[in-house]
């Protein structure tokens, strides 16, 4: 196993470990919602906190159920994920046809 594949591996084998850690040590058991966002944990404590805070303004898109607004959330970070993903295949595609370019260059006679 190449040292590449072997940092592959780890990385994968760390990122199932953060997924499934929380569920299996049953993080937020306690709560009604155990896995909310941050934004509905900021609302909880700032009401907590002022309970005559009003906000300043309202979002321009309220989704029906939080079902929907999971899968919303789902779809925006796939295609963050896949623009990154475009853009560090286009920058590797670049740079290996610069190495086969200046391979070619090099391996080419003299005379041509």
């Amino acid at each position: 196993m190449t040292r590449n594949a072997k940092i592959n591996a780890l990385l994968l084998l760390a990122v199932a470990a953060l997924a499934a850690l929380p569920l299996v040590l049953g993080l937020g058991d306690h709560k009604e919602e155990p896995f909310a966002g941050a934004d509905a944990e900021a609302e909880t404590a700032i009401t907590e906190i002022e309970p005559d805070y009003e906000p300043w303004f309202s979002p321009l898109y309220e989704p029906p159920s939080g079902e929907i607004e999971s899968a919303l959330f789902a779809v925006q970070a796939a295609l963050g994920a896949g623009v990154l993903a475009y853009y560090f295949g286009l920058r590797r595609g670049r740079r290996q046809g610069e190495e086969r370019t200046a391979a070619a260059l090099r391996d080419a006679p003299a005379g041509d």
